[in-house]
């Protein structure tokens, strides 16, 4: 993700994130974790705020026009992407993994705020099992640092911290599958030049998805999700 906004906005976003897991609920896409799955995922600290009930949720509905059929559509502020008409406007070469540092709601709250000037294509849950698109894949989100990547990729956010980091099979393979679905789709080739961690991209100031994501492991998922993808 970009750079994290003040301490003051950290606050009033915890407060949207709580309505924001209500919503999650009402499309089919559960609240994230329940307090037992909070613990066994380690998913805050104890030093971490805890969210309140309050402020409107981020739009959240089922959506045909998804560009991945899996996914729930969470739609980001249009004010933190920019509109375009890719691959002909420009071509989609890079997929950039990240993490996000926060949990899902109070991501979609700051996607929806128009002064938090960030947004990712994707956002895949801990525990793999929920999907979320918010850019649709032909606009530009903002997500990489880089305005040269973001008009040539794909962003997709991975819930956790680097610092606790929750990276579960199931996510990796979910994440793995939708990476192999963009690839084929833009002819991306599938190889550490094209798909990218977000502390890659050239002057990047961020360092997710971190050193305890696994490469190997998640290129070998993409390699064999790719294959079995007809084109």
């Amino acid at each position: 993700m970009e750079d994290s906004p003040p301490l003051s906005r950290r606050r009033l976003l915890w407060g949207a994130a709580g309505a924001a897991g209500t919503a999650l609920a009402a499309v089919g896409l559960p609240r994230l974790m329940t307090s037992e799955e909070k613990a066994e995922a380690a998913l805050p600290g104890p030093g971490r705020k805890t969210a309140v009930a309050a402020g409107p949720p981020a739009p959240l509905r089922t959506d045909s026009s998804v560009d991945y059929a899996p996914a729930v559509w969470v739609e980001a502020s249009e004010a933190n992407y920019t509109a375009s008409d890719r691959p002909e406007a420009y071509p989609i070469e890079y997929v950039v993994i990240h993490l996000t540092t926060d949990i899902m709601p109070i991501m979609f709250a700051k996607f929806n705020d128009a002064a938090e000037r960030v947004s990712a294509h994707y956002m895949i849950s801990a525990s793999g099992t929920r999907i979320a698109q918010c850019v649709r894949e032909r606009d530009v989100a903002w997500h990489s640092g880089s305005v040269w990547y973001n008009y040539r990729s794909i962003g997709i956010e991975h819930e956790g911290w680097t610092d606790q980091p929750v990276y579960t099979d199931k996510m990796y393979e979910t994440s793995a599958v939708l990476t192999a679905t963009i690839c084929a789709k833009y002819d991306v080739p599938v190889d550490r030049d094209h798909i990218l961690g977000h502390v890659e991209v050239p002057l990047s100031t961020h360092d997710d998805p971190g050193t305890v994501w696994d490469w190997d492991k998640y290129m070998n998922l993409v390699e064999t999700a790719r294959r079995r993808i007809r084109t």
